[in-house]
């Protein structure tokens, strides 16, 4: 069975001129495997982040990192896979997500209901 967390963030931070945020989703698989996800929304698009969102998706196990998509300043839209780091085509948030979950299982991850 895994362990889920969800939470979410306030509007009164985008009001201040910082980032919303939308979505911190973490589950525990029973093997160990942690899967997060942290979405925000940015008070305004900027040159590294034209669409308006930052964000970091993870899956690792056991302290090991085993796929990672985020936008850190400095590096724009990028994943980690397989032991490299790649540039990455941010679509939209949804195909992110559907991005993400196919390396996910690419790198051995299960769903939850399969856990």
């Amino acid at each position: 069975m895994a362990r889920r967390t969800r939470g979410g963030g306030t509007r009164s931070r985008a009001a201040a001129g910082k980032a919303t945020l939308l979505l911190h989703e973490k589950v525990v698989l029973t093997d160990e495997s942690i899967m997060e996800i942290v979405l925000w929304r940015l008070p305004r698009p900027t040159p590294e982040r034209p669409h308006g969102f930052k964000y970091h998706l993870y899956y690792g196990r056991r302290g090991v990192c085993l796929v990672r998509y985020d936008n850190e300043t400095g590096k724009g839209d990028h994943r980690h896979f397989g032991g490299r780091e790649m540039p990455y085509e941010f679509k939209s948030v949804e195909q992110l997500r559907l991005d993400f979950e196919k390396d996910m299982k690419a790198a051995g991850g299960k769903d939850e209901k399969d856990a």
